[in-house]
């Protein structure tokens, strides 16, 4: 009997089935025996795809804060109008405004501008935000779902199911360019009168839920980024950090350590929160805060930290640091962050180590296993994290345990090699899912024996930075902890350790090649921004860790202990110490401290420049040696992120103060009739790194 073919195409529309596997059979029996009388052997045909599927596009949310003066708000349309350029034609884009209250645009309503408006005074579920956009349900499970053709259309690359709707606020930005422009054209600072000796109301928190709501709703599982410009502090609803009236001042350091701030615990509670959903959903917090005062930084660090995102600090949105380093994310090719979505990275080891926990941007998916340490550091109990957002210098700080086994200790079953593995798997820019394993290979050494062995494989810069993110951590999360005084006892303790010297004798002190930069590392950190918080911000100090946190081990080297490169008619560009002694009046100076670059004119130099001698034809080599440390300048900025901030200043200037804070005051107030014609002094009572030197071999070798 001959079977229609027509109709047999209708019936099975997808012969190889949503998983791409036929088998020969559908049921198979549970012997051998019975395998072999079935005669068709047990079999699977598996089809590959000839290409990876159409990848889902980049969703970019911008969430901009209207409760700044109108300068502001136009260098705020001037970036947003470069962001939107440069982003490729098929990224979704969406918009949210936010002063006393939340504004949604539906950019889907080119007719006229149709905004959905959310109040700014109490917190609002996400539920809630679905309800209000009309969206109630939508990748709800439960949800009745569309109907929908097989093999049918998809919107803007996702199943209609889990999106219906998404086009009235998510587009291409291929198809809503004009209507962008138009919206930022015609945005105005926030119309909501402010009363005198009152802030500006400010609404983050719910500006801030309800993207995260839209995206939940629209976007489950794809990668997403909320980009926040903040212009102030929260002042109303839920992230609140300061009251409207003038008269209480934003959060201290002091008010923190003395428990008297009244909003910072309620904050960190709704972040915690919001990390959560974002987490769960798989998208990323950015946040750019550009403003005189403080924005929230140190509360908004959990939503940040744990999604991935991005944080840049500066004074004003026309500021080179905002506009340099918000252009930044959006560029391709050689300046591309590759910023990339939905990571997670796994560890395996040897069975004699434990994995304590991770410091970094990530968050624990609490795979707990034999591998997990009874000790805790950062995120713990665990040997699987999240990473909504990546990029291409991501950095993460893995802390291990050894717990060697019974059966491990015993002679003849020791294995002289261990093994650790790192599985990481993201979503690139290009919308491919990769994968990547690193495994490395290392020796057991007995250290009680054996300690050539361990000097040799010491990596003194890892280790500063290691210690750095350590001490940041335990600084934010045990009260009255002492910084300074856990890392000269533990510097003391290396010393007497891996030291080479006679007891009681000093002079005898040496330390390994390995070794022999470590304490300067240590003299520095002790100084940095990351231990003395006196002169920082909460704000700043939140933005100072993020980064450390995350850079690589060179740049956060930078952030401990900047370098500096002199500049003279003498000698070519070389580095030289960071001390106080390195000035010279005939010198120019390059600071690279990582936030910020400085370029250092001695007095002499300075002169010469004021009275115009770059531009007579006869000093060309002076104009060189004036543009030489400006070139290099822009080389370090041109390849970081965030860019730093560039200081230009002279010897006996206001703004040396950026560079004489750095160096090491070996030159101070009390011995200025030592110090050379030309050179400077610093005005501080700490101790010089000589001094450092001679108390920490002193007590290294003591009995």
């Amino acid at each position: 009997m001959a079977a229609d073919p027509s109709a047999a195409a209708a019936a099975a529309p997808d012969p190889d089935g949503p998983d791409a596997v036929r088998l020969t059979w559908n049921a198979w029996p549970r012997s051998k025996v019975e395998a072999s009388r079935c005669v068709v052997p047990l079999a699977a045909a598996i089809s590959v795809p000839g290409g990876p599927p159409a990848p889902p596009p980049p969703v970019f949310l911008f969430v901009i804060d209207t409760c700044v003066i109108e300068e502001e708000l136009e260098y705020v349309k001037m970036s947003m109008r470069k962001a939107v350029a440069l982003l490729p034609e098929h990224a979704l884009v969406g918009l949210v405004t936010f002063g006393t209250q939340v504004h949604l645009h539906e950019l889907g309503f080119s007719d006229l501008s149709k905004i959905y408006v959310f109040r700014g005074t109490k917190e609002i579920s996400k539920e809630q935000i679905l309800d209000q956009l009309g969206l109630a349900g939508a990748g709800r499970p439960g949800f009745p779902k569309m109907p929908q053709q097989p093999g049918g259309p998809q919107i803007n690359g996702m199943h209609p199911p889990a999106t219906a709707g998404v086009t009235r606020f998510l587009l291409p930005v291929s198809d809503c360019e004009c209507t962008l422009s138009t919206l930022l054209d015609e945005l105005q600072p926030d119309q909501w009168p402010v009363e005198t000796g009152n802030r500006a109301i400010r609404c983050t928190g719910v500006a801030l839920s309800v993207a995260a709501g839209l995206l939940g709703a629209c976007m489950p599982g794809t990668g997403a980024r909320i980009i926040a410009l903040l212009g102030g502090p929260c002042t109303e609803g839920p992230g609140m950090i300061v009251s409207k009236d003038l008269s209480e001042p934003v959060r201290s350091h002091k008010d923190l350590d003395k428990d008297a701030a009244p909003h910072f615990q309620k904050a960190v509670k709704f972040y915690d929160g919001l990390a959560k959903q974002l987490v769960s959903q798989g998208h990323v917090l950015d946040v750019f805060a550009s403003a005189l005062d403080q924005v929230g930084l140190a509360e908004m660090k959990v939503a940040i930290e744990r999604t991935g995102g991005l944080v840049v600090l500066s004074e004003s949105f026309g500021h080179s640091v905002f506009k340099d380093s918000f252009k930044r994310i959006f560029e391709g090719g050689e300046q591309s962050l590759d910023l990339s979505f939905n990571g997670t990275l796994e560890i395996n080891c040897s069975k004699d180590i434990k994995v304590q926990g991770i410091i970094g941007p990530c968050t624990s998916l609490e795979k707990k296993g034999a591998l997990c340490a009874d000790t805790v550091v950062g995120q713990g109990n665990t040997t699987a994290w999240k990473m909504c957002g990546l990029d291409r210098n991501t950095s993460l700080t893995v802390f291990f345990d050894v717990s060697p086994s019974e059966r491990s200790s015993q002679p003849g079953h020791q294995n002289p090699d261990l093994y650790i593995q790192f599985v990481t798997s993201y979503q690139h820019p290009e919308g491919q899912m990769r994968i990547r394993v690193t495994t490395i290979c290392r020796k057991w050494v007995d250290g009680s024996t054996n300690t050539e062995e361990l000097v040799e494989g010491f990596d003194q810069e890892t280790a500063a930075v290691v210690l750095a993110r350590y001490i940041s951590l335990k600084m934010e999360m045990e009260e009255e902890f002492d910084a300074t005084r856990w890392l000269d006892r533990s510097l003391i303790r290396l010393c007497s350790r891996f030291g080479d010297y006679r007891k009681d004798d000093p002079s005898s002190f040496s330390l390994h090649s390995n070794f022999s930069l470590f304490p300067q590392f240590m003299f520095n950190l002790r100084r940095s921004q990351f231990v003395q918080v006196f002169n920082n911000s909460p704000d700043e100090t939140a933005y100072f860790r993020m980064l450390l946190n995350r850079e690589s081990i060179t740049n956060s080297v930078a952030m401990i202990q900047p370098s500096l490169i002199s500049f003279s008619f003498d000698s070519p560009p070389s580095p030289v110490f960071l001390d106080v002694a390195s000035i010279a009046a005939d010198r120019i100076l390059l600071l690279d401290a990582y936030f910020s670059v400085v370029i250092f004119h001695g007095m002499t130099i300075a002169q010469w420049r004021n009275m115009g001698y770059q531009n007579q034809p006869e000093h060309q080599q002076f104009a060189q040696l004036l543009q030489a440390p400006h070139e290099e300048a822009q080389i370090i900025i041109k390849g970081r992120f965030p860019a730093p901030r560039l200081v230009v200043c002279d010897q006996h200037g206001s703004q040396a103060r950026f560079l004489l804070a750095k160096l090491n005051p070996s030159a101070t107030y009390n011995s200025a009739h030592d110090v050379p014609p030309g050179s400077d002094i610093i005005f501080t009572d700490d101790v010089s790194f000589q001094v450092f030197c001679e108390h920490l071999q002193r007590l290294a070798v003591q009995s």
